[in-house]
């Protein structure tokens, strides 16, 4: 099956999110899912399902995966701060461990 242009990121609480491919694969680890060998829904359906990702860490991420894409090999001066906020940044640095991003 084709590559979409859009995969689909699930929360533990069953949110949905519609990310940009490109985004995506800023993770090392939802790059590894969607390019897998097999039938796996992530694979066929770009659908990936995080269990252990609540819905707020989840967008957070994808927040990060867009600052990345966006400023990776920027030239234009100094990159903006991308803003965590102090209660939630233990939850972040476990998802992006996870998510080898």
């Amino acid at each position: 099956m084709a590559e979409t242009e859009y995969v689909k990121l699930i929360s533990a609480e069953g949110h949905e999110f519609i990310v940009d491919r490109n985004a995506a694969v800023v993770s090392g680890t939802i790059k590894s899912m969607l390019q897998g060998p097999g039938t796996y829904t992530e694979t066929s359906q770009g659908e990936v399902r995080f269990p252990e990702i609540s819905t707020k860490t989840l967008e957070k991420t994808i927040q990060y995966f867009y600052y990345k894409l966006k400023y990776t090999n920027n030239k234009d001066g100094p990159l903006p701060e991308f803003q965590i906020d102090p209660e939630h940044a233990l939850e972040l640095l476990m998802a992006a461990n996870y998510l080898d991003t």
